[in-house]
């Protein structure tokens, strides 16, 4: 599937979610497609944790629908999600600080051999760690060591491993719920050169951020949320960071 097919490669279709009298989100519908990345931007309390919630398995919608491939999900969880291959990297990025480099790429999904007489099995750690790098040099992560303790690791370099295991196992979209937040200049390049690749490799690419110089850089079309409701829906190549800025606040009014 290519940029600009006619199915897109995940979409949510007039999706509404109610708590109690409360309505997070209001007949909202959004698509990506491969090779794609979307930024999903506005203030606080604009609807946007609800909607990733939503495509990532954690919550159902009261009403509307959600297309992978063109076919129609009911996700029950967020495994059913991820095994699906739509993988959501939250702002706590959940790696392990104990554990190696590739014990993190691989947790929850560890590789086993057998032992004496099949009955015993062992982890399978230098194929994990072989694997491990192997698929985050894929990505453009350089990491000295996959047998190294993410605790030896600086921050951009833990973001990074984060981002690399979520293009590692995903097979059609990328979640990122602010993934250069609190990173330094060059640290946060290096993150967005990830993104690149994962959109390079045909992964579509839903990125969150409130630092719009980020969206605007990486993102080939951006949709603002405002209380629960889509205010826009456009290529990034119509925003600069004025009518950005004023579409989130309602300052603009890209409709």
């Amino acid at each position: 599937m290519t940029l600009g097919s006619e199915v897109p490669l995940y979409e949510v279709r007039n999706a509404s979610k109610h708590y109690g009298s409360v309505v997070a989100l209001d007949d909202v519908s959004m698509k990506i497609h491969a090779g794609e990345v979307v930024g999903l931007v506005g203030d606080n309390g604009a609807g946007k944790s609800t909607l990733v919630k939503i495509l990532s398995g954690a919550h159902q919608p009261t009403s509307g629908q959600v297309f992978l491939d063109g076919i129609e999900r009911h996700w029950k969880s967020p495994q059913d999600a991820l095994e699906a291959g739509v993988e959501t990297l939250y702002q706590e990025s959940g790696l392990a600080p104990h554990l190696s480099v590739s014990s993190n790429v691989f947790l929850g999904r560890e590789e086993y051999v057998k032992g004496p007489l099949g009955k015993f099995g062992f982890l399978a750690q230098k194929k994990m760690d072989r694997i491990a790098h192997e698929n985050l040099e894929k990505v453009g992560i350089a990491v000295p060591q996959s047998n190294r303790s993410i605790s030896q690791l600086s921050g951009g370099q833990r973001q990074a491993v984060a981002i690399g295991r979520a293009v590692s196992w995903a097979k059609h979209v990328i979640i990122l719920d602010e993934p250069t937040n609190h990173l330094g200049a060059r640290q946060a390049k290096e993150v967005l050169q990830i993104i690149k690749n994962a959109k390079a490799q045909g992964l579509g690419v839903i990125f969150i951020s409130h630092t719009l110089p980020h969206v605007l850089e990486i993102t080939d079309r951006i949709v603002c949320l405002r209380l629960g409701k889509v205010v826009a829906d456009a290529p990034t190549s119509t925003f600069d960071a004025e009518k950005l800025l004023g579409t989130i606040t309602g300052l603009i009014d890209s409709k």
